[in-house]
């Protein structure tokens, strides 16, 4: 009989509420939801008991981030360090290539990452073990109210929230676009760990005014074939930067880890 994974999760916003409510409810076999760290105080509300991370450390051998890329920095190494493993949600944290040597090197903890809102990635590293792609591009689009950022200039700004149309607002590499989209482009950070190449992924970001769903393109091609990937997810109500289908992605992953059989992996 498999042993069930004690499970910490960090953060309790759209993401973690889905994924927390889920484990506890008994809907992932094989993991039980030991407690969850938050920064924010939680009150009664929540399924299991709020912890700090040291007590997470020592109650729980699976972690769940649900966080965003900040959490991953600061306390990845730790998590595994102290032989817990890491399922990360934020995948934009790996364009940070001494934080993503770290976390693949450190142990005993295992470091795992979920594909979050986008799909395909599985044929992307088919495709990639025959031999490297020529041509890898990304087109993410989404609403102009979820992709602005401290460092835009007041022209840009004022652009976007007058736009009529689809607006580019950045292009730039697998590498560069999430440290400048930190809660909206994680997708850029999972394609380009599918391909093997942060800086081999070139990105494009879109603000759309009638962007009711939120839209990742990937476009890729190579001397074996060529691939074209979209998917539009509805935006999650809560926090609109992230797809509703996102927590279900890390839910996935989760049953996975803790040994649910008979799905396709």
């Amino acid at each position: 009989m498999s042993r069930v994974r004690k499970t910490g999760l960090i953060g309790w916003g759209a993401i973690g509420r889905v994924v927390g409510s889920a484990v506890a409810a008994g809907e992932v076999p094989g993991a039980e939801l030991v407690g969850i760290v938050d920064n924010r105080r939680l009150g009664d509300a929540v399924p299991a008991p709020q912890l700090t991370m040291e007590q997470a450390l020592e109650s729980c051998d699976l972690i769940v981030e649900a966080a965003g890329q900040g959490v991953v920095r600061e306390w990845g190494r730790a998590i595994l360090t102290s032989g817990t493993d890491l399922l990360v949600a934020s995948t934009g944290a790996l364009t940070d290539d001494e934080l993503a040597k770290g976390l693949l090197t450190t142990g005993p903890g295992r470091v795992y990452f979920t594909g979050g809102a986008v799909g395909g990635l599985d044929l992307l590293q088919a495709v990639r073990a025959m031999g490297p792609l020529s041509e890898v591009r990304l087109t993410t689009t989404k609403l102009p109210s979820t992709l602005e950022q401290p460092w835009m200039d007041e022209r840009l700004l004022a652009a976007m929230r007058s736009a009529k149309e689809p607006v580019e607002v950045m292009r730039g590499t697998a590498r560069e676009v999430p440290v400048r989209f930190p809660k909206s482009t994680n997708v850029a950070a999972s394609v380009a760990l599918a391909v093997g190449d942060l800086d081999a992924v070139r990105v494009s970001v879109v603000a759309d005014p009638a962007a009711v769903h939120t839209s990742h393109v990937i476009e890729a091609s190579g001397p074996h074939g060529s691939y074209r990937f979209e998917v539009r997810h509805l935006p999650d109500a809560a926090n609109p930067a992230t797809s509703q289908v996102v927590p279900y992605a890390v839910l996935r992953s989760l049953a996975a880890l803790a040994g649910r059989s008979g799905q396709i992996l």
